[in-house]
């Protein structure tokens, strides 16, 4: 099966790169080619490992079989079966349930996004919805340990021993940055906890200055830079504090304690503060309630139940399977709007 990785935004690239890890440790006879959005992304690190472009016609002349997107666009004239795998578990955010007809079928995480895409797959009638997990679990399940020295080494010199994790939105509107900070330092001295502070890419600068120099003046504080992968943190992290970011799922489907300030969510499975003060007191409650362990597992079980590493491989019989059935679509049928953003977002194609 000839298959491309399709990536809009930077995020898509750890998203997508369980699949292409898994055929390649299992030999397996698939050509799989990368696209990396130049407009969006100024760096691609696997460039040296593996097939990819920055050209939509290079995809098109490649005639892929199967697109695996994360991101709410895909070209309609490229040929392929297209598959919305998504970028996360944000299902508060309205437009993850906007179905935009660039899809001819959803591979879903979890039973919660499975019977919500079924009822609005029977609505519309073009796509199909199939559950398979989320590729980046496959990479957590191999890598759940992989950071347990380097977790131990940073308690041990901090002489703490609870790491916390302070992961917080970008988003000027949604943020608990201006709020939290005297808070973060009281808990991590109170609660003999050592807080790891990782910002998205995208915060403003001077927060991500007056936290730094913040940090820089404490023992227990420790700001980490753009360079690394917020992911990396959340294996090491005991609990994680937020407000409206996505890495709340992925940390929840750990089964591990959240809590987050102000956070927009309707449906709140974690620890919810309105007032910064609340801080210590809502974390105390998140490590030994029972109701809150249980909203926990709750997640667990319905936002992401697939920890067994098979997610990609599923992906790829889902993509095989939906090929045998109706054959291998040669684009995708649009009103005029959606053509038009699709060419404006990634430009036009010669067909031979």
């Amino acid at each position: 099966m000839r298959i491309v990785l399709f990536c809009e935004n930077k995020y898509a690239i750890d998203i997508l790169n369980p699949i292409q890890e898994h055929v390649t440790k299992q030999h397996l006879p698939h050509e799989i080619l990368w696209y990396i959005h130049k407009p969006k992304i100024d760096s691609f690190p696997y460039a040296d490992q593996v097939k990819w472009t920055n050209s939509i016609q290079e995809v098109y002349d490649f005639q892929p079989e199967a697109i695996y997107v994360p991101g709410n666009i895909v070209p309609y004239y490229l040929p392929g079966v297209k598959i919305q795998v998504f970028h996360g578990y944000a299902a508060e955010k309205k437009d993850h349930w906007i179905i935009r007809r660039y899809f001819d079928t959803y591979f879903t995480q979890g039973p919660y996004f499975t019977s919500h895409f079924e009822a609005l797959a029977k609505r519309y009638g073009d796509f199909e919805v199939l559950e398979t997990g989320w590729p980046k679990q496959d990479w957590i399940k191999e890598n759940l340990h992989k950071y347990d020295a380097a977790r131990e080494k940073l308690l041990r010199e901090s002489g703490k021993e609870t790491l916390i994790l302070y992961a917080p939105t970008f988003s000027p509107k949604l943020t608990s940055l201006p709020y939290i900070k005297e808070e973060l330092g009281k808990l991590a001295k109170e609660r003999n906890a050592l807080v790891v502070m990782k910002f998205h890419p995208l915060t403003r600068q001077e927060w991500v200055d007056e936290y730094r120099e913040w940090a820089a003046t404490k023992k227990d504080v420790l700001f980490i830079d753009k360079g690394e992968n917020v992911t990396k943190y959340q294996l090491m992290a005991d609990t994680l504090i937020s407000d409206t970011s996505s890495t709340i799922y992925e940390f929840l489907l750990l089964s591990r304690p959240v809590i987050t300030l102000g956070t927009i969510s309707k449906d709140i499975y974690w620890e919810n503060i309105t007032e910064p003060g609340q801080l210590i007191a809502a974390y105390d409650h998140a490590l030994t309630d029972p109701e809150a362990i249980a909203k926990r597992q709750w997640i667990v079980d319905n936002y992401d139940p697939y920890l067994d590493g098979n997610v990609c491989q599923r992906m790829l019989d889902g993509a095989e399977d939906y090929i045998r059935r109706h054959g291998v679509p040669k684009n995708r049928k649009l009103n005029l709007w959606r053509k038009y953003t699709s060419i404006k977002t990634f430009g036009r194609i010669k067909k031979e």
